[in-house]
């Protein structure tokens, strides 16, 4: 959750000012269209001036002296004005949506790009409702937001405009009136910033809540299904629901009462023109026909501003929104290129660790002054208790973590300096549960490769044991496998994985309990893969059986963050510490096991 709070100070403690220069980039592209959409909006506008304008005439000409002439003048005005004022309005539509669209697209693109180059502590500390909320709805929320009220608004700044001329054309006096009541009315809009931003951060939360409640229904629908949650995850369900509606409620609380207080207003401003203006009649300082067109053209104004206290809102919400997309786009990761990378291209000679230090949170050390050198070509094994540092201490090779101090070097090259790209090309992995992408086989295996030939892939998928399961298969490497390959067994989805790293071709291989969530048949066929693919490379092996780690070269022992043990596999039987124990204890239950 410290993701969430971090969003919410920032929103609560931060003032907003949305940098209309970080807004051009994504506006430029689209700039024609966007000003023409907004020239588009002058006839609409004006055209409540004309109507509310011509009535002086109307009501002097026709109304007051009976000429005949001018009756049909008014009609025809409004039937051609109001036939320019739809067509202009569909093509503002639709020039104001084209363009919202593309800018949100191009916004989410580059929150996407951000996304995908986040530190891994990131995804450790956020949930997929942070991750969607932040990457995606933020950038709908914002733009929606303001660009479903561009047209409206410009709209309405025209109209305002041709219709204040008309109000200061029919009698000054009563413009100046009705334009301190106007300004009066607008002046409790600048409070709602205020109002809404303590609570902005908190509704955010509660949006990223209930959407992770729907992702982890969708994933752990098993689990919810076999431990009869459904009673349980219905009731946490409903309690973010009614933390969002208390917020909402809140909401109202704070801003409803804005548009009742602007309404008032204006009514007070209609109240006192008409009081001045009748008495500008009596006193024969203005006609008939000139109060009517101020009375209407006021009115054309006021009717607007009555209803702006929601629509301020909704586009100050927007603002916040746009502020935290920024803060995104303009985030840095920690784990990145050094300003002149050293390419990569192969590992020569050595990995070495030198008393490398590392934490996930400060001052609580998950490795602690641990070195290691590891040759080129062999086999490496770490075990040991869980919790240990197993994979934190693999984690660092591929720089998912930068380490806090000591140094980690390939080919005697630090690794922050070696371009990122370079570093993870050599590296391949098997995790102990690999995640599979939505598509079919082939596309889980190549992973956007295309510099492949056939051979190669039928290779990888000999080697990775897979011909006889892709042989049984109506399509073949074709079969669509679900998403996160829920059609797949816990075996096939680990054989998948090793035929991604043989396509991969990486020098360097870690296998992170690969073998550890499989039953013993499973377990045989994918260990038979995995010996194929550690043949001629650099293998880092994370191991919680024993057994598949007899015949590495060297094997690490690691608890509590430090090295406490490192030899063969006879060496350290001899030496009888740690991790002749933890053999004994597995081959005792293998044994009962066994007899049983």
């Amino acid at each position: 959750m410290s993701v969430l709070n971090e969003i919410k100070n920032k929103i609560t403690n931060s003032p907003v000012v949305v940098n209309y220069r970080k807004m051009w980039p994504y506006v430029k592209p689209y700039s024609v269209r966007a000003v023409l959409a907004v020239l588009i909006t002058i006839p609409i506008g004006s055209f409540d001036a004309i109507t509310a304008a011509i009535l002086k005439p109307y009501m002097d000409i026709v109304l007051v002296e009976k000429e005949a002439a001018a009756v049909s003048l008014m009609p025809l005005v409004i039937i051609l004005g109001s036939l320019l004022q739809s067509i202009c309005n569909y093509a503002a539509t639709y020039l104001n949506t084209w363009v919202g669209q593309k800018i949100t697209i191009d916004m989410k693109m580059n929150l996407f790009r951000k996304l995908l180059f986040k530190d891994a502590s990131y995804f450790d500390h956020s949930s997929s409702g942070d991750v969607i909320m932040q990457f995606s709805t933020c950038a709908e929320m914002a733009c929606g937001g303001l660009l479903a009220n561009v047209k409206l608004f410009t709209t309405r700044f025209f109209s305002s405009i041709s219709l204040i001329c008309v109000l200061f054309w029919n009698s000054w006096q009563l413009a100046i009136v009705a334009l301190i009541f106007m300004f009066g009315a607008l002046y409790p809009l600048t409070t709602i910033r205020k109002k809404i931003k303590s609570l902005m951060g908190k509704q955010i939360g509660g949006l990223a809540a209930v959407t992770t409640h729907y992702n982890e229904t969708f994933s752990g629908n098993r689990i919810i299904a076999s431990y009869n949650l459904h009673q349980y995850e219905e009731n946490r369900f409903f309690n973010d629901l009614r933390g969002i509606f208390h917020l909402q409620m809140k909401m109202v609380q704070r801003t409803g009462g804005l548009s009742p207080l602007v309404h008032f207003i204006v009514s007070l401003g209609i109240a006192g023109t008409i009081w001045l203006g009748s008495w500008l009649i009596v006193t024969h300082q203005i006609t008939s026909g000139n109060f009517v067109s101020f009375i209407a053209a006021l009115l054309m104004l006021y009717t607007p501003i009555k209803g702006i206290g929601n629509s301020f809102t909704a586009v100050q919400m927007s603002f916040l929104m746009m502020e935290q997309v920024f803060s995104q786009l303009a985030s840095i990761p920690n784990v990145r290129n050094a300003e002149n990378p050293v390419p990569l291209k192969n590992v020569h000679k050595e990995i070495e660790y030198k008393n490398v230090t590392f934490e996930y949170i400060p001052g609580k050390p998950v490795l602690k002054g641990v070195s290691a050198d590891i040759e080129i070509g062999k086999m490496y094994a770490f075990v040991g208790n869980s919790g240990g540092g197993k994979t934190t201490f693999v984690n660092l090779l591929p720089r998912f973590y930068d380490i806090t101090g000591g140094e980690l070097l390939i080919d005697g090259i630090p690794i922050k300096n070696i371009d990122l790209h370079d570093l993870r090309e050599n590296i391949a992995i098997v995790f102990q549960d690999n995640f599979l992408f939505s598509g079919t086989i082939r596309d889980n295996i190549l992973l956007g490769k295309t510099d492949y030939s056939e051979e190669d892939l039928k290779k990888a998928v000999k080697n990775a044991c897979l011909e006889d399961f892709i042989a049984s298969l109506d399509k073949g490497l074709d079969t669509q496998i679900g998403e996160r390959g829920v059609l797949l067994s816990g075996g096939q989805k680990q054989r998948i994985a090793i035929a991604r790293a043989f396509m991969k071709n990486a020098p360097i291989v870690i296998l992170d309990e690969a073998t550890s969530a499989l039953d013993n048949k499973s377990e045989a066929i994918v260990q038979q893969a995995i010996d194929n693919l550690m043949k001629d490379r650099t293998v880092l092996v994370i191991a919680h059986r024993l057994s598949t780690v007899k015949n590495a070269d060297k094997i690490f022992v690691i608890n509590e963050g430090e090295i406490v043990e490192s030899g063969t596999h006879e060496e350290l039987l001899k030496l009888g510490g740690e991790y002749a124990a933890l053999y004994e204890m597995q081959f005792k239950k293998k044994r009962n096991n066994d007899a049983s």
